[in-house]
């Protein structure tokens, strides 16, 4: 067993694969310009990067580490956020620029179907934890978009705050967080209702948000303020459970993307203008070291090889 993280270093078109255990970088692998977004497939056999500039997907084999394909669409531009729905069957990518929704089948890696938003700078790929709904921040709307999974269509938008980029839902399935990175807030958004039970105030320019594996903490990066911000889900106040930022952990300088292992003791956050990743105690709530990485790590994701 290896426990891995694949770090996209964005300014340097490559992606390091790092052993956690050593810390240290043990591949280095070239990709199309621009990595910026990364996911891996439920079997651990295959990541998907989105390299925006070069418009293209890249589809590199866990195996070997080698890229195996690249999908590319006339109207891909600025391809972005990405995530898996239906079993890992389907693959979703938001391409930023065209604000286009594609659809990949997973098995053949072929575009099966796209549609357009209609909305400004469509971002990033969010699915609700029963895979039925799909939530696409639209920075230049400052809304959210609702996709049906299963009818592959849009269902609807509802506003948030200004920039949204940042967006997950919540491992009970009650709330959509959402990460506003223009008025430096986090908004609550109940899922029934569609407004939010919750605003919070966020660090300087809040960009992700990503849960812990037992949806405690969300940890939210603030590339201006370069910390982290720990919200605390089930923070009892006033007899009440509420999401509370209980910590902000300094770490590196922009930090971007985040992931967990999977027993959720560690975390690990792309520090894109220091070149490293922060390391960091899950219990204890404290950055542990920093392991080097390229020129502006941003996209990252855990990988746990058998």
């Amino acid at each position: 067993m290896q426990e891995l993280l694949i770090v996209l270093n964005k300014d340097e078109d490559s992606i390091s694969i790092v052993d956690v255990e050593k810390g240290e970088e043990v591949k280095r692998i070239e990709t199309d310009h621009n990595p910026h977004e990364v996911v891996i497939t439920m079997d651990g056999k295959k990541t998907y990067v989105t390299c925006s500039l070069g418009n293209t997907i890249d589809v590199i084999d866990n195996e070997s580490f080698e890229i195996v394909k690249r999908i590319t669409h006339e109207e891909f531009n600025f391809p972005h956020g990405l995530d898996l729905v239906e079993d890992g069957k389907k693959l979703y990518v938001a391409s930023t620029y065209s604000e286009m929704i594609f659809v990949i089948d997973t098995e053949t890696d072929e575009i099966i179907n796209k549609f357009p938003t209609y909305q400004g700078l469509s971002h990033m790929i969010e699915p609700s934890p029963d895979g039925k709904t799909i939530y696409v921040p639209n920075i230049g709307s400052h809304n959210i978009t609702i996709i049906d999974v299963e009818k592959e269509e849009i269902a609807g938008h509802f506003p948030v705050g200004r920039g949204p980029e940042g967006v997950a839902c919540s491992k009970d399935g009650k709330y959509v967080y959402v990460a506003n990175q223009e008025d430096n807030t986090i908004h609550v958004i109940n899922r029934e209702t569609l407004k939010p039970d919750y605003k919070r105030r966020g660090g300087d320019c809040p960009i992700r948000i990503v849960f812990s594996p037992d949806g405690r903490y969300a940890f939210i990066p603030n590339r201006f303020s370069m910390d982290v911000s720990v919200i605390d889900t089930k923070h009892v106040m006033k007899g009440q459970e509420v999401p509370w930022e209980i910590k902000r952990i300094p770490i590196g300088i922009w930090p971007g993307g985040v992931c967990f292992n999977e027993e959720g003791d560690r975390a690990f956050v792309a520090n894109n203008k220091t070149n490293d990743i922060s390391f960091i105690d899950v219990t204890s709530l404290e950055e542990m070291k920093r392991v080097k990485a390229g020129i502006h790590p941003d996209g990252i994701a855990y990988l746990k090889r058998r």
